[in-house]
């Protein structure tokens, strides 16, 4: 495959369009022109653009969690703790893997579950992501970091949330992360929004989860640039962390698993605009057994016991 930012760049110029899935570590990205996708291998709905027509799956989700052990979740916690001390990072996004049995196929699982970003990908992995990573709209770039998650079945819930000062201070911090993200690729960048919440139904309840809105302005031939665009600003800020250089270097020491396309990005160009996602929110298939990825941001304040239930909390399908 010709090396996907020239690529990009091309389509972008003759404004074809196209669906793009970025691994995490951009080892194995695909850029692909959506006249060209076959639909019983890859099935997308970007915020409502798709290739697929909705099924419905006739049968009661059940999912039993095997949560990675505590013990290398603190361990990795540990070595993230000492780097934060030592000021190499101020925010890091520590994931890992659970194990999870499941009576749907991840193709089953594309069908079921309501969320802004969800893929299907050659029966490797499906994924169903509340988070976008940007948008480009007649020349505006924007992002939209989520970071901030509690039950909203806890009475106050939402007060909770915004008055947490662990969350509070991952927040800050991943907006600065992204404002200085964007203002590589664009002018006149500022926080549009922020710290609003959104709602979100898993299959065990509804949780509450903390964003902002940045947005910056691009050259009128952003067209031709996408590809340079998206290369410049990835990974995601949101999961990696700050600052980004060295902050990667701590979870690649810290996780010490293949993260794959698991916090990837994954979107489309439609010829105009761009809408892109965070791929979180994700099982994918090893060996005929499923694996779901989570993990959350670690700040100064985070509690190793707090942070390994919360990574536990993520591990939901959305179902519709």
């Amino acid at each position: 495959m010709p090396d996907f930012e020239l690529l990009m760049n091309e389509l972008g110029r003759k404004k074809i369009p196209f669906l793009f899935v970025f691994d995490y570590k951009l080892k194995t990205p695909f850029v692909l022109k959506l006249s060209e996708i076959d639909n019983k291998k890859i099935l997308f709905n970007i915020n409502g653009k798709t290739n697929s027509q909705h099924k419905t799956i006739n049968k009661n989700l059940e999912i039993k969690i095997s949560p990675v052990e505590k013990d290398r979740y603190c361990k990795a916690f540990d070595k993230v703790m000492k780097g934060i001390l030592h000021g190499d990072s101020f925010l890091l996004n520590l994931t890992m893997p659970s194990g999870i049995e499941m009576n749907y196929t991840l193709e089953e699982i594309f069908h079921s579950v309501k969320a802004k970003y969800k893929l299907f990908f050659k029966n490797v992995f499906t994924v169903f992501s509340p988070e976008p990573f940007v948008k480009i709209e007649n020349g505006v770039i924007s992002s939209f970091p989520m970071k901030g998650t509690i039950d909203a079945s806890i009475p106050g819930a939402e007060n909770k949330l915004l008055s947490n000062p662990k969350e509070l201070a991952e927040h800050y911090t991943i907006v600065d992360l992204i404002r200085n993200d964007l203002s590589i690729v664009a002018k006149n960048v500022a926080v549009k929004r922020f710290r609003y919440i959104e709602k979100i139904n898993t299959h065990y309840g509804e949780l509450l989860q903390m964003s902002s809105e940045i947005t910056g302005e691009l050259d009128k031939n952003y067209h031709e640039k996408l590809g340079t665009i998206f290369k410049k600003i990835l990974p995601a800020g949101s999961i990696s962390g700050a600052p980004k250089k060295r902050t990667l270097e701590i979870i690649d020491e810290a996780e010490k698993y293949d993260r794959g396309f698991y916090t990837g990005v994954t979107g489309i160009f439609n010829g105009e605009n761009v809408d892109s996602g965070v791929m979180i929110r994700f099982i994918e298939k090893n060996n005929g057994k499923y694996i779901y990825k989570s993990g959350g941001g670690i700040t100064a304040r985070s509690n190793c016991q707090v942070e390994y239930q919360e990574l536990i909390k993520k591990v939901y399908v959305p179902v519709a």
